[in-house]
């Protein structure tokens, strides 16, 4: 077994490996960039190495430096975690070139399913299902446009390099295709720098089910499936396993078409097969497609820890080591059931769009399994994806695990970043989801209702307006009887763009009299929590800067404006055209004097390698525009002025 390691990523997944290790007495390097310098893997592991600025193509993608960084410390192999360099063939050869093992699988594994057009010729040589479509090598539009004539639409427009939703695009019609195809090409090349891409049969009610497979180079073995079919825009939301309405006959034929698929690149380590399968008539052997492996450890492996009790981590640092598969299929079942919700700062109302902002609170209820490479006090940065942390409950059956699914997210606190939090509550919730009638189009046709904002009863505002006062403490016995304090005083917070002016009188024992725009409520906190109107809920407040989050139910974070300041002039409207978070601007479609539509596309912002269309609020002529293509621009920035309407 190695003595010590180097974890060539960041976050959640680094202090991930970095707890097996700890476990299994193995030293740990950590690797980190400026803006990772306080990071909580850095604090996790042994020794710490600064590798660059924080743009990943000046830190986390240089190879050379990584292992220059391995050599340096005496690191005897290298994990790659996800993302970054986890699937580049020649960080792989590089490695190995240096003397050093690359936890994970051979170059030659990785190049083989590196591009997916390859990879699925080489799986319908090996016998495993593929999708009909075109993986052919000729990329001219039109050529593109008759595939996708002949296969029948609708159809799905895949990067043949990459994945995670980039440079992928479903379309519903011919007239649609052009758009849809230099759309998906120029986000593939921005995000893999390659815009080749492949044309598939877009399935009916479609699921994504995953196989987990394990390898030593010679034989493998699966440990079952996962189901990923809960997204939005091609991203995993909730995962879970085993797959609701699996059957013996369909697991086993996905099991074997998966082992199939590792033996025939001579896999070794951690991997996963995912499958596209058509859900429309229920799960059927005959009824799944091979989609692509993924040569790395998944984010979600979790849910298969935890239904096998295999520790996978653990599992690729044995076979890297040297060591045969750690036991054979038949040693292996699945006990219970798993979930996994990824929680996100982000944006849901507004489009999920990636946000930023420190933590002022964090809190996982103690049940729980929480992956998190974050602390509370930690900064969510723009250079890097915006998870928090990964809730993982595990239960004897699929009912007991999603009703501690919908707990767990009810007791998971965060204030200091807006988060995807109360989607996920809804989702777990969804009458759909809670009897397995799952398909990747559920979050879509119910998105309005799952990406509502949580809107506070007055009640919310009142233990809002009591904590921003300072009066979240148990009261004492003289409360309400401070002689130099006021009796009656006023507060203004603001929430989702409302904001309220309450008035707040303090009554004897603690009691706070809130009127929140006429609705009264009495409000205090005593030794076993906080009531209102004499009835106890189940609430927190908690205060940071100027801000405070009450915890009922949900998450709603309220500012705290200046009393003096609540009359100030109204929001701007639809024709101002502001970044909705830092990033590069890719494209600008218009210029001053032109006439626009509402809803006509004015420019494209790139931000988390992922591309967002801005578009007209409004009818009008664009009066200025302020940023060229290629300009880094920060959040709220102004873009693009429509002129002002006549009265």
């Amino acid at each position: 077994m190695f003595r010590k390691i180097l974890i060539a990523n960041r976050g959640e997944i680094a202090c991930r490996v970095i707890d097996t290790c700890r476990r299994m007495g193995v030293g740990t390097v950590a690797v980190y960039s400026d803006a990772d310098a306080r990071a909580r893997h850095v604090a996790m592991a042994d020794e710490a190495v600064w590798i660059g600025r924080p743009k990943p193509s000046e830190s986390y993608l240089r190879g050379d430096t990584i292992i220059a960084a391995a050599r340096a410390t005496g690191a005897q192999a290298i994990h790659p975690g996800y993302g970054f360099l986890s699937e580049n063939p020649g960080f792989v050869e590089a490695v190995e070139a240096a003397g050093l093992v690359f936890i994970g699988p051979s170059a030659a594994a990785i190049r083989a399913m590196g591009l997916k057009d390859a990879a699925k010729a080489l799986m319908a040589q090996a016998g495993v299902p593929v999708v009909p479509g075109y993986h052919g090598d000729d990329q001219d539009p039109a050529h593109l446009a008759n595939a996708a004539d002949a296969i029948g639409y609708p159809v799905l427009i895949k990067a043949v390099a990459g994945g995670g939703g980039k440079g992928m695009r479903s379309v519903g019609r011919a007239e649609d295709f052009a758009s849809a195809l230099q759309s998906a090409k120029d986000e593939a090349a921005g995000a893999f720098g390659n815009d080749a891409v492949l044309i598939e049969k877009l399935i009916n009610a479609p699921r994504h089910i995953e196989v987990q497979i394990f390898g030593d180079g010679t034989r493998a073995l699966h440990l079952f499936e996962r189901d990923c079919s809960l997204q939005r825009r091609h991203q995993k939301v909730i995962e879970e396993a085993p797959a609701p309405g699996m059957t013996a006959e369909m697991r086993a034929a996905m099991g074997q078409a998966a082992v199939r698929a590792a033996e025939a690149i001579g896999y070794a380590g951690a991997g996963t097969v995912e499958f596209i399968v058509d859900g429309s008539r229920g799960l059927r052997p005959d009824g799944f497609w091979f989609m692509e492996m993924n040569t790395r450890l998944q984010v979600e492996h979790p849910v298969t820890e935890a239904i096998t009790g295999v520790d996978l981590v653990a599992w690729q640092l044995r076979v890297a080591a040297g060591e045969a598969l750690p036991c054979a299929q038949a040693d292996l079942a699945i006990t219970g059931h798993a979930f996994e919700a990824r929680l996100y700062a982000e944006d849901v109302p507004a489009g999920f769009l990636p946000a930023t902002g420190r933590l002022t609170h964090l809190r996982f209820p103690d049940a729980v399994r929480a992956d998190t490479g974050v602390r509370a006090g930690d900064e969510i940065s723009p250079w890097y994806d915006p998870m928090i942390a990964k809730i993982i409950v595990h239960g004897p059956t699929r009912a007991v695990a999603l009703q501690q699914l919908s707990a767990a997210l009810a007791g998971t606190q965060v204030a200091g970043s807006v988060t995807n939090l109360s989607f996920l509550r809804r989702l777990a919730m969804h009458a759909d989801f809670a009897v397995g009638d799952v398909d990747t189009g559920l979050i879509g046709r119910d998105l309005d209702a799952l990406a509502a904002a949580p809107v506070p009863c007055p009640r919310v505002w009142s233990l809002a307006a009591m904590g921003a006062l300072g009066l979240d403490a148990v009261a004492g016995p003289v409360s309400g009887f401070t002689l130099w304090a006021p009796l009656k005083r006023q507060v203004a917070l603001r929430h989702e763009g409302e904001t309220q002016l309450l008035a707040v009188e303090l009554l004897p024992g603690g009691v706070g009299r809130v009127d929140v725009a006429g609705a009264v409520h009495l409000v205090a906190r005593g030794p076993t929590g906080w009531r209102i109107d004499g009835a106890p809920v189940a609430a927190e407040i908690v205060n940071a800067a100027a801000t405070v989050s009450v915890f009922w139910d949900d998450c709603y974070s309220f500012d705290i404006v200046d009393t003096l300041a609540v009359a100030s002039a109204a929001t701007e409207g639809a024709g101002r055209i502001a970044a909705p978070m830092p990033g590069l601007v890719k494209a600008v479609f218009v210029a001053a004097g032109d006439s626009v539509a509402e809803g006509d596309r004015l420019a494209i912002l790139e931000a988390m390698k992922m591309e967002h269309v801005l578009v007209a609020g409004r009818d009008g002529i664009v009066a200025e525009v302020l940023v060229d293509a290629g300009a880094q621009v920060a959040a709220g920035a102004t873009l693009i002025n429509l002129a002002e309407e006549d009265a």
